[in-house]
């Protein structure tokens, strides 16, 4: 295959997500850290290519190493307590400051159309304003906040107006009050809420963390909020995988599809999330993105292209699509973001108490992670649930695999009537046989 030009490959394989982005709703977030450490020009060149592409964006912008900066240089050392610091009038003129300066900065590079740029002939409507409503903290343990504050409410309505006229809204880490004060925000809070009163589809959090890995050091590709807040409990309760984890539990579990934890330090983090199929971080999400189910009509073009190899190969019987289409309620499939990358069928035959299970297939992609035997497993609990007795199989090139999960040699007598009346003997398959008593 002709590799001169690699990411045509890649493009290719990037248009159904290309197409399935187009029009949806993403909140995401830049911690203040990426812009200080130079990502900042990568990220917005990508923001404007999502924003080209047709997807509706709201970007949310931390500030707190620049305004770390900014106290370190004035000589204010804030007081801080519950992880967050007391935003009295000196600390507050110093974020208001360097909140207008980023979002100005970031308009800016918005703008930026010249000759042989990324956004060279591209023309983008960035909007901010008094978006998001916010309330004091308070006084807590004893310590007044001053103008710390939470979030009250964003302004949904308006926001979805902003972004049916085409423009992408930008939105500071700052709240209003109805009394006319400006409260310093968490940007990380900021995010959650605009998307969850949006509604939207993703919300993508860049920050250090790659993800979220388990104890033996491995990333989670996909938790529910249910597995993540178990991981909550272990960080730092002041750090920012805290509260990048608390935002996307939280939004999972009031309407927002899918919440991604990304790291600023990948350059290819943020279109590597969206445009391949298993992504680079991790995704928290109410719904499976990998699943097993029963095989529907719909599935017969996936199935197709799933089992072809294997039966050029020789491994498995071809299969028309008529039959495929026949046979449809006997399959499971595991199905990974739309992608057929497993299979497996249960046939019966009348009163035998004797099953096939046939067409036992995973992609090649995906094979080491154990889907073989989820399928086996779900197999066995349908024929279970048909009073079957046992299963058998047939096969030319996996011998080992069956005897590993329990079935054993047999002859063509053991098979049922039926089975044995249409046994291939040219093809000269192994017969397996497992008992589920």
């Amino acid at each position: 295959m002709d590799t001169r030009f690699p990411f045509v490959d890649w493009f290719r394989n990037s248009s159904p997500y290309i197409n399935a982005h187009r029009g949806r709703t993403f909140v995401i977030l830049v911690e203040g850290e990426a812009v200080a450490k130079g990502r900042g020009e990568q990220l917005i060149q990508d923001l404007a290519l999502l924003h080209t592409l047709g997807v509706r964006l709201v970007v949310v912008f931390g500030i707190r190493p620049q305004v770390h900066q900014a106290l370190g240089e004035a000589g204010i050392t804030p007081r801080r307590h519950q992880g967050r610091w007391v935003a009295d009038e000196a600390v507050m003129a110093q974020v208001e400051r360097i909140a207008a300066e980023r979002r100005l900065w970031l308009e800016a590079r918005l703008s930026l159309g010249l000759p042989n740029t990324p956004l060279h002939g591209v023309e983008m409507t960035v909007v901010s304003g008094n978006l998001v409503m916010a309330k004091p903290l308070g006084v807590r343990d004893g310590v007044d906040f001053d103008r710390s504050g939470e979030v009250r409410r964003v302004r949904a309505q308006a926001i979805q107006g902003l972004l049916d006229q085409g423009a992408l809204v930008v939105l500071p880490p700052l709240g209003f009050s109805s009394t006319g004060e400006v409260f310093d925000l968490e940007a990380a809070e900021v995010a959650q809420h605009a998307a969850m009163g949006l509604s939207a589809d993703k919300l993508i959090l860049l920050g250090e963390a790659s993800g979220l890995f388990d104890h033996s050091g491995q990333l989670q590709r996909q938790l529910t909020p249910d597995d993540a807040e178990s991981l909550l409990a272990q960080a730092d309760p002041e750090g920012e995988l805290a509260r990048h984890l608390g935002a996307a539990c939280a939004a999972s579990r009031h309407g927002v599809a899918r919440t991604h934890l990304l790291s600023w330090h990948d350059h290819d983090a943020l279109l590597g999330e969206l445009f391949t199929r298993d992504g680079v971080g991790t995704m928290i999400t109410r719904h499976r993105y990998e699943q097993l189910r029963p095989a529907e009509l719909g599935d017969i073009g996936g199935l197709l292209e799933l089992l072809d190899p294997l039966e050029r190969r020789g491994m498995l019987v071809p299969r028309s699509r008529e039959r495929l289409e026949y046979e449809i309620d006997d399959y499971v499939v595991i199905d990974r973001d739309g992608m057929i990358i497993g299979c497996a069928a249960l046939h019966t035959f009348g009163e035998a108490t004797m099953g096939e299970l046939a067409c036992v297939a995973v992609h090649v992609g995906y094979r080491g992670g154990a889907r073989g035997e989820l399928l086996l497993a779900e197999i066995e609990r349908r024929a279970r649930q048909r009073r079957l007795e046992a299963l058998f199989a047939l096969t030319t090139h996996t011998t080992h695999w069956f005897f590993e999960h329990g079935f054993r040699l047999a002859e063509t007598e053991e098979l049922p009537p039926l089975k044995r009346e249409a046994y291939n003997h040219a093809r000269k398959s192994k017969i397996l046989v497992k008992p589920l008593a």
